[in-house]
């Protein structure tokens, strides 16, 4: 099973894209044959979806250190060496937290990524700021690559129109 999880607190403006992202998601993409799981802020309670899965995409905001708005992907390893370093985390149980948990009954997913996107605020508000909205439309390209890439889906052919052919 494909999981694709999103994590946030929808009520601290950008801290909430994993959530808003997971939602346009699942109403842009629900052909895909994947499992779709808002996380809020992590609980103990969801390693039992980690564990099931053979495939995660993590959806969540992170210091970067770069613009609002800006996308970075860590894959496997790279993820876990990013998740272990002091600060990234704002939620109560951190996601490293549940990988070690995963790691004690031998069930972490083989294949895993984050989706780690710069927040511009995380102050109280219910609504992204405009970079971090305008970055959803990149991070669903970019998950849509690495789903094709690991097999999960294929890519749409799109029927281009000449005045002499159709390809």
């Amino acid at each position: 099973m494909v999981l694709i999880l999103g994590v946030g607190n929808s009520l601290l403006q950008d801290d909430g894209i994993g959530c808003h992202l997971l939602k346009r998601l699942h109403l842009e993409k629900p052909h895909w044959p994947v499992e779709f799981l808002d996380g809020g802020t992590l609980s103990f309670g969801i390693t039992t979806a980690i564990e099931s899965c053979s495939h995660l995409i993590i959806i969540d905001a992170a210091n970067l250190h770069k613009p609002p708005g800006s996308i970075e992907l860590f894959f496997d390893t790279k993820l876990d060496e990013f998740l272990n370093k002091p600060g990234k985390s704002v939620h109560e149980v951190s996601l490293s937290d549940l990988f070690d948990m995963t790691r004690l009954t031998d069930s972490i997913p083989a294949h895993r990524l984050m989706v780690a996107i710069q927040p511009q605020n995380i102050t109280w508000g219910e609504n992204l700021t405009e970079a971090v909205y305008l970055a959803q439309s990149e991070a669903i390209k970019q998950i849509e690559v690495v789903l094709t890439n690991w097999g999960i889906i294929e890519q749409q052919k799109v029927a281009i129109r000449t005045a002499e052919y159709e390809y």
